[in-house]
C-alpha cells in the first residue's frame, strides 16, 4: 500500500471526487475508502454529514486536500485519528478539521507539559532576570521558546504571545512525532565556585612580596656634585 504523501501528490486540484476518480490510483481509493469505512462503522449517524454518494465523494475528496495542507502524511497519523474517533464516544462523524486534531498526539500523549503549563514556563524563562538560571521541564519547551523568541514572549499582549506560542509548540509536537530533532536545552551552569581570595591567601602573598624586596641589594645614596 501507498503511503499516504504519495497519495496526497497525486490528487488533483478539483471540488469532487467523481472528477478525480479517473487520475487516483488503486491505491489513494483504498487508503480513502477504508478510511471512510472506518468513520461510518464508528459513528452510526454519518448520514448527518454525508447523505449521499455524491457528498461521499466531495467529502473524499475535501479530506484528501485537508490532509495534505496539515501535513498528515502518514498512515500511523490516520490510524492514531481513527482509534481517538472511536473514544469520542459520538454517534456523529466529526469535521475533517477535527479529525485531523484527533491524529495528532495530546502533550500529555507525549511525556510533555500541556499548552497552557509550557506557555507559563517559557514566559517565566524567557524573562531577563532569569538569563541562565531557567529550569526548562523538557526540550520541547525550550524549542518552541526559541522559535518564538524570547523578545516577543516578553513584549506581546498575553494572548498574542499564547497564539504565537502555540502555533510553534504544535509544530514542536509534530517534529517529536515525525523524530525530527529538536533544539537542546542549555548545560546547567556550574556551582558557583570558591572565591580564591581570601586573607590568608592575601596575607601570604604580601608577606613573599615583602621578603623579596628585602632581599634585594640596598644601593649607595649618589653623592652630589659640588
Amino acid at each position: 500500500m501507498q503511503s499516504v504523501a504519495n497519495i496526497m501528490r497525486q490528487l488533483p486540484n478539483v471540488a469532487t471526487a467523481e472528477a478525480a476518480v479517473p487520475k487516483i490510483d488503486a491505491g489513494t481509493v483504498q487508503v480513502i475508502n477504508a478510511l471512510f469505512r472506518e468513520l461510518m462503522a464508528i459513528f452510526p449517524a454519518w448520514k448527518q454529514a454525508w447523505p449521499d454518494q455524491e457528498a461521499i465523494g466531495a467529502a473524499k475528496a475535501t479530506w484528501t486536500k485537508a490532509f495534505m495542507a496539515e501535513n498528515i502524511t502518514k498512515i500511523e497519523q490516520i490510524r492514531f485519528g481513527i482509534e481517538q474517533c472511536r473514544k469520542l464516544g459520538s454517534d456523529f462523524a466529526p469535521s475533517v478539521g477535527k479529525f485531523i486534531k484527533l491524529c495528532q498526539p495530546t502533550p500529555e500523549m507525549l511525556g510533555i507539559p500541556p499548552l497552557e503549563k509550557a506557555f507559563r514556563e517559557a514566559c517565566r524563562n524567557a524573562h531577563p532576570m532569569m538569563a541562565g538560571k531557567g529550569k526548562w521541564s523538557h526540550n520541547a519547551v525550550w524549542h518552541a521558546a526559541k522559535e518564538c523568541g524570547f523578545e516577543p514572549l516578553n513584549r506581546l499582549e498575553t494572548s498574542l504571545a499564547l497564539k504565537l506560542f502555540e502555533r510553534n509548540y504544535v509544530i514542536t509536537i509534530r517534529r517529536m512525532v515525525e523524530g525530527l530533532p529538536l533544539q537542546a536545552m542549555p548545560l546547567a551552569l556550574p556551582a558557583k565556585a570558591e572565591a580564591r581570595r581570601t586573607p590568608e591567601i592575601g596575607n601570604k602573598a604580601l608577606a613573599e612580596l615583602r621578603a623579596r624586596r628585602a632581599a634585594l641589594p640596598s644601593e649607595e645614596p649618589t653623592q652630589g656634585c659640588c
